[in-house]
């Protein structure tokens, strides 16, 4: 059996994010329905990252096992001809023994996007969130260094989450402001469940003036979901790439 690794591209708007549900349309579905009609076999596939509904990726990793005989490069064109268009995969290749998309991850980079303009967006209207008031970007800097580090981030954890273990690593965090765009980028050895989005929203509040910057570190202590700010919009997040 050969292990395959794809990278793979998708706009979330459609589905119920990557994990496989009943009577949900999911990424995850999509792509082993497509992986049947190539090889006649139902074969798991596994997302380096869980993505909610909604939520985009320009660079999830995923891992599969066959044994038909098709060049690892192929898989990429053979998969992309029966795949819906709002999912792509850019690329193809024979992974080494023992990979495993998703344990043999050592970190995540994500990058949430907001459009600051006053009228409501067409083209971006599912790719970005909408928040057309001034936001103050240098105190939203100030505060996104408290998070920078090893820290326990209940406090920015979605219910129902069935992650054991709280504590994540966070080691770059900053955000980009070009005219009425905003990019917040945050890499991590690991992400609990809605926390990038819990950041932003939280993020968000301090650029309004609601929330002083010196307060994450209290937020982060409390280990208490409610003493965090909103979760922004899943349409907005974006899984960029998949550190191995």
């Amino acid at each position: 059996m050969t292990t395959i690794k794809l990278i793979i591209e998708y706009e979330g708007t459609a589905y119920a994010g990557w994990q496989r549900q009943p009577y949900h349309s999911t990424i995850q579905a999509a792509l082993e329905e497509a992986l049947f009609k190539i090889t006649q076999q139902h074969i798991p596939m596994v997302g380096a990252g869980r993505t909610d509904s909604g939520v985009h990726a320009l660079g999830q990793v995923v891992s599969f096992q066959s044994g038909r005989s098709l060049a690892a490069t192929q898989w990429a064109s053979a998969l992309n001809a029966y795949l819906p268009k709002d999912i792509s995969v850019l690329s193809s290749q024979q992974a080494l023994d023992g990979f495993h998309a998703r344990f043999s991850a050592k970190g995540k980079i994500y990058e949430y996007r907001i459009t600051l303009q006053s009228s409501r967006p067409a083209l971006d209207r599912y790719r970005a969130w909408h928040f057309p008031y001034a936001l103050d970007t240098n105190t939203m800097s100030q505060a996104m260094r408290e998070f920078i580090g090893t820290h326990n981030f209940t406090s920015f954890r979605g219910q129902r989450s069935q992650t054991i273990n709280p504590r994540c690593t966070i080691s770059h965090f900053s955000l980009c402001s070009e005219s009425t765009e905003l990019t917040i980028r945050i890499e991590g050895d690991r992400f609990l469940k809605q926390m990038v989005r819990a950041l932003v929203g939280t993020l968000v509040e301090v650029g309004q003036h609601k929330r002083h910057p010196n307060t994450m570190r209290h937020i982060l202590q409390a280990n208490d979901r409610q003493s965090a700010g909103r979760t922004a919009p899943s349409h907005g997040l974006y899984l960029t790439k998949v550190l191995y």
